[in-house]
């Protein structure tokens, strides 16, 4: 059984709001922080269309999932996370940053409390160093969309105590989650593979091989991928696809790992995917993938 009862998620965005969904649906109270309120509201919407999409397609009843929102709530008041047995951080791919939270975290947070990075590109030992508890620290990528996919990379840093990446190994088999182990290595495994296929793809409509749609159908269709690379570019953000790629690029130094232009087009155009509406394809900002 897992000793962790209280799970904090550090950042509301897409990935934030999707693991929080996967704790309070476990049975955990769930406490998702961000500094600020509208990322908060526009999760909390996003979470409650998403158990409404659940509730019409027979999943769950109507009262299961009043008892899973009440499970979770919502904070800017990072004070909060003092009361969680481990914090999930979720914020874009940026160490300095990540270093911050993690100090401010370790602040608030009890000795016991571990510390787990949803980074999928960056060093989860570098992140530790600038925890202030690297012993206490554990990498735990899920994969997006996180309240549908099950998978989630778990990889132990140079300093992870290894009771503590048992507890977390534990607690992502409570969540109803698959784990697999990995070395802390650039991408760990899917990202390493991802990110330059993904660039692949962007260069392609770059070059007018063909349509997004088009290059998508062909990915589905002929791979058996249930997305195809410009649908999950679009569900990732235009702008931590920059961010990744920046990040495993000047690790690895892979030509392929690049950003291509069209990226940071697309970011200057405010064309992120679904976050603002538009990306590859035009969406509903408010929408949750799947249900």
């Amino acid at each position: 059984m897992s000793s962790i009862k209280t799970v904090g998620v550090a950042g509301a965005g897409t990935m934030g709001a999707g693991i929080a969904i996967v704790a309070a649906r476990a049975g955990f109270r769930t406490i998702l922080y961000d500094t600020r309120q509208d990322t908060l509201d526009r999760a909390r919407r996003q979470t409650e269309g998403f158990f409404a999409k659940s509730v019409q397609r027979g999943k769950l009843t109507a009262e299961a999932v009043e008892t899973i929102l009440g499970n979770l709530v919502g904070t800017t008041d990072i004070a909060s996370m003092a009361e969680c047995d481990m914090v999930i951080e979720a914020i874009f791919e940026d160490l300095k940053v990540k270093h911050g939270l993690f100090s401010d975290l370790n602040a608030v947070c009890p000795p016991h409390t571990i510390f787990a990075s949803n980074t999928s590109t960056l060093s989860i030992t570098e992140i530790a160093g600038g925890s202030g508890r690297p012993e206490r620290v554990v990498g735990m990528h899920f994969c997006l969309p996180a309240q549908l996919m099950k998978l989630i990379e778990m990889s132990p840093g140079l300093t992870t105590a290894p009771e503590v990446f048992d507890a977390a190994w534990t607690f992502a088999e409570a969540l109803g989650q698959r784990p697999v182990k990995t070395k802390d290595n650039p991408g760990f495994i899917l990202n390493y593979f991802l990110v330059p296929f993904n660039n692949d793809a962007i260069r392609m409509v770059e070059a007018g091989v063909a349509e997004p749609a088009d290059i998508d159908r062909a990915i589905k269709a002929g791979l058996g991928y249930p997305m195809g690379p410009l649908e999950l570019l679009d569900l990732v953000g235009l702008d931590t696809q920059l961010l990744l790629c920046e990040a495993l690029h000047g690790v690895t130094n892979d030509p392929r790992a690049a950003c291509p232009p069209l990226v940071k087009r697309m970011i200057a155009a405010n064309h992120l995917g679904r976050k603002s509406g538009r990306g590859f394809y035009n969406y509903d900002k408010d929408a949750m993938f799947g249900g």
